[in-house]
């Protein structure tokens, strides 16, 4: 029986590896999508700088269309000022030139605030595309590490599971089966009984159960966790036959 058990805990401890292996991957994803958001986030700033440069540029463009074609406009009117048959109608047309001029000279104001807005923007716009640069690289880079991490565990747990199906062949079938049964529901699933406690949940199991397993260096049922128990002394080597006088 003692070899029995000896293979279990073999295998058990090649299951605790994987399964820490696993723990420690379960991280990797997590942190490669937090990697991803803040370079997302980052791409977004750049984007709203991009766009708001834009919009500061179509608009200073309408403005000195518009002034192209007021100054045309008012070009028109004065050409047409000396054939004004009234001093009525002679007003009037001098008032909307004075009026278009005024408009124009406003135009011009804010086409030259703007001009001065289009400069800020476009050194925000190439400030934050440099910080943008700067992050895409350090977060390329871990990134790049992370992957690589994840690929090595992968690697590593997959030459684990391979050894424990190995391992799982020196194991008796029925314990194993046992086993396996209760491992999907916890571990350790195999666990000694010391001083009376199982070590798996640490309750007390009945005297008469741990004689019994002291005695017949078998497996049982923990009462309590349900985990594979047994007596400690069942994985201690064999004494050596005492000498003869």
């Amino acid at each position: 029986m003692r070899e029995k058990l000896l293979a279990l805990n073999d295998l058990q401890k090649l299951d605790a590896e994987v399964a820490a292996l696993r723990k420690t991957a379960e991280a990797y994803p997590v942190q490669l999508e937090a990697l991803k958001k803040e370079l997302g986030t980052a791409a977004a700033v750049v984007q709203s700088e991009r766009t708001r440069l834009g919009e500061l540029e179509t608009q200073r463009k309408t403005l000195e269309q518009n002034i192209q074609d007021d100054k045309e406009k008012v070009k028109k009117w004065e050409q047409r000022l000396a054939d004004q048959r009234t001093t009525r109608e002679y007003s009037a047309l001098a008032r909307e030139i004075d009026i278009a001029k005024k408009a124009t000279a406003t135009m011009a104001e804010e086409v030259n605030e703007l001009g001065r807005q289009v400069t800020l923007a476009r050194e925000a716009v190439k400030a934050k595309e440099a910080e943008f640069a700067g992050q895409n690289d350090r977060i390329g880079g871990q990134v790049k590490e992370l992957q690589e991490k994840l690929a090595a565990v992968d690697g590593q747990a997959k030459a684990l599971e391979e050894k424990r199906a190995a391992a799982a062949g020196s194991v008796d079938r029925e314990l194993l089966a046992r086993y396996d049964s209760v491992r999907r529901k916890r571990m350790p699933a195999l666990a000694p009984v010391v001083a009376g406690a199982c070590q798996g949940c640490r309750m007390m199991v009945r005297p008469q159960l741990y004689n019994t397993l002291r005695v017949t260096l078998g497996t049982d049922l923990c009462p309590s966790c349900g985990r594979i128990i047994y007596a400690a002394e069942a994985l201690e080597p064999p004494k050596p036959p005492a000498e003869k006088a």
